[in-house]
């Protein structure tokens, strides 16, 4: 299925580096008889993040959802699957649909999407673009942006773009030009962390979907440290529709209760849940 092929070209590139530098070490030993104290710094150990389920609501099973985002009472979301791709908005108590635009063709799969400034932005997967659309018309495009990496998650810190593309680093990405401004590079205690994919900004820090788990994990966004971890593994009920359902993937805040929605492609729920 999607992605999964860059996983794997991933992971052999990672492997050849291994040898690389597992070649080069073993010279170095022949070459330097010398020794010297080397100083690590390592991240503390990631803390497990609690929380309460309190609501379960009804959720779209057509959208493979990418991008998820709670913007004025409204549940906004961007699906994935080229021709069935989608950017939609609805109520997330009911679960119905308001507007629905379905921006995907055989080339174009729509991946995270943010709202800032009366704006909402949407990457794709693999077409290097990124679409502009008014957050109160998101039937037509007004603008791109052209994007030199895979589209994976976006979020906002209400000044800069936050942009994941499927390894362990996040671009810092300016709204106005989409030039990129700095990168964050994704780790917890152990090194990298790779697969970071759907994006939300709360409260000072990036939370983040890791693709192919049911994690969710807080990032620091000033180093890039792992500090916390949620795991839904025991989600009730996300099993629900047979052959259909994918990947947890989805994650939304709503500010004013203080709670995140969080769901999975084609996942017949959207969970509402507060951190304790």
């Amino acid at each position: 299925m999607r992605k999964n092929f860059t996983k794997m070209k991933r992971l052999f590139a990672l492997a050849m580096l291994a040898l690389m530098l597992n070649s080069c070490n073993n010279n170095d030993e022949e070459n330097d008889n010398t020794s010297a104290d080397v100083t690590v710094i390592k991240s503390p150990a990631v803390k497990t993040i609690a929380y309460n389920l309190i609501a379960q609501y009804p959720h779209d099973t057509a959208s493979y959802t990418e991008g998820l985002e709670f913007y004025n009472g409204k549940l906004y979301e961007s699906g994935g699957d080229y021709a069935n791709s989608v950017l939609q908005f609805g109520d997330v108590v009911t679960g119905k649909i308001e507007k629905k635009n379905k921006m995907g063709t055989d080339k174009i799969f729509g991946e995270g999407i943010t709202i800032l400034n009366g704006k909402l932005y949407q990457l794709t997967y693999t077409t290097n673009v990124a679409y502009v659309y008014d957050v109160n018309d998101i039937s037509k495009v007004i603008k791109t942006f052209p994007w030199p990496y895979e589209g994976w998650g976006m979020t906002n810190n209400r000044t800069d773009l936050f942009i994941s593309t499927g390894g362990a680093d996040i671009y810092t990405v300016d709204p106005e030009t989409f030039k990129i401004k700095s990168t964050l590079h994704v780790h917890d205690d152990n090194g990298p962390v790779f697969n970071v994919n759907e994006l939300e900004y709360v409260e000072g820090f990036v939370w983040a979907n890791i693709y192919q788990s049911k994690d969710i994990i807080k990032i620091n966004p000033q180093t890039g440290a792992i500090v916390g971890k949620m795991n839904f593994n025991n989600l009730p009920g996300k099993d629900s529709v047979a052959n259909r359902t994918e990947y947890f993937n989805g994650i939304a805040y709503d500010s004013t209760k203080k709670s995140f929605f969080v769901t999975g492609k084609r996942w017949p729920k959207i969970y509402e849940l507060k951190i304790n």
